[in-house]
């Protein structure tokens, strides 16, 4: 149970810290200057849970398995990380915003899994697709 649910809780915990640091970020900087260090402290710690969790890991071994993903990855967490800050910079609240992007990602996603992926498409997605919509509606509407 706690491998099937843990990385949920994980995701869970460190959206929470995300958004909590999203919208705590300094109004005078720079996102993009602040997210170097993000980076910086992110590769640290990367790098030492690797060899924490891998004892005798070959890190230049595992980059020769590496593919187009990780810098993919890397291009579009910046522009998921400086999104979420310029988000709260011009005024989303945290109750809002998150729910607004990640319903259209939602709906988004059950599409991409439909056409790339060959997922099947469900009266269940379907009626979360329009659930999804009202719920935008709802939120953006005064």
């Amino acid at each position: 149970m706690l491998t099937y649910y843990g990385p949920i809780a994980l995701i869970v915990l460190s959206n929470i810290v995300y958004h909590v640091c999203s919208k705590s970020t300094p109004e005078n900087i720079n996102p993009l200057a602040a997210l170097i260090v993000t980076y910086l402290v992110s590769a640290t710690a990367s790098l030492l849970l690797y060899f924490g969790l891998n004892r005798g890991g070959d890190l230049l071994h595992e980059y020769h398995a590496l593919n187009w993903t990780s810098l993919a990855l890397g291009v579009s967490l910046v522009g998921l990380e400086a999104g979420t800050i310029y988000m709260y910079k011009v005024g989303w609240n945290v109750s809002s915003g998150e729910l607004v992007y990640a319903s259209i990602l939602a709906v988004v996603l059950v599409l991409i899994g439909v056409l790339f992926y060959h997922e099947a498409i469900t009266p269940k997605k379907i009626m979360g697709i329009l659930v999804c919509m009202v719920g935008l509606y709802l939120i953006n509407s005064n």
